[in-house]
């Protein structure tokens, strides 16, 4: 993504990769204490010689892969791979040389295979997150090899008060939450979805640990595909 400070969130909010709609939407939250508190946090990993995972100029990648008003889907994952070469900043994602795939994916492209008959083994979503699909981490970097370091540092006030922005949009979106920790986010949707406008998914995580508790046979990507198109939207293209 195109970046003028490849920085990011470790400069002025006003230089980031967002696009323009999720920079009004979250310029409040941007300029916040919290957010303030994450960017010294973040100056001191780097300074320390700790090797942050995605690249700094794929933090926010996710906002500039899918604008605003574009989304019609969000897939909410916990924090980035912490295999180096693997997180490009879109949840279950990696860059597209990426060989073997992270089991997380292979699973999700078995439970895509056997819902819609789709043969994926290219493991950069871009192509989803092109289409509208929020690939969204709650949290945004991990030092490699870390998994959750990161977490409670101040990353889930900017992404949880991206999630709300969506729910109180009047434009009807499907939440997909896999697992516990993305369940959990489910308070900041139902309480904006009285009328029942947006889609909620809800399973076990795709992980080798969880996925055969009942990620494999939810059939997730038809129940999308189902609802946008009774919203008269198209339906999703999960090629990649």
């Amino acid at each position: 993504m195109a970046d003028s400070t490849p920085d990011a969130m470790t400069d002025s909010p006003q230089n980031t990769t967002m696009e323009p709609g999720w920079q009004a939407r979250l310029s409040a939250v941007l300029s916040s204490e919290p957010i303030d508190r994450l960017r010294d946090f973040l100056r001191t990993e780097l300074r320390n010689g700790k090797h942050l995972l995605p690249d700094k100029a794929d933090w926010l990648n996710a906002f500039a892969a899918t604008p605003f008003d574009d989304v019609r889907v969000v897939i909410l994952g916990q924090d980035p791979y912490p295999t180096p070469g693997h997180a490009h900043g879109l949840s279950f994602s990696v860059r597209p040389t990426v060989r073997p795939l992270p089991k997380s994916l292979i699973n999700i492209f078995q439970e895509l295979r056997d819902d819609l008959g789709i043969e994926n083994t290219r493991g950069d979503l871009t192509p989803w997150a092109e289409q509208g699909v929020l690939l969204l981490n709650a949290v945004l970097t991990v030092p490699a090899g870390q998994s959750a370091a990161h977490q409670n540092q101040g990353w889930e006030v900017l992404t949880d008060a991206a999630i709300e922005a969506l729910a109180t949009r009047k434009k009807p979106v499907v939440f997909v939450l896999w697992g516990a920790f993305a369940q959990k986010k489910r308070v900041l949707i139902e309480p904006h979805n009285r009328d029942q406008r947006h889609l909620i998914i809800q399973s076990p995580h795709p992980s080798p640990l969880s996925a055969y508790r009942g990620f494999f046979g939810s059939r997730p990507f038809s129940k999308i595909n189902a609802f946008l198109e009774a919203q008269g939207e198209p339906p999703i293209d999960w090629h990649t």
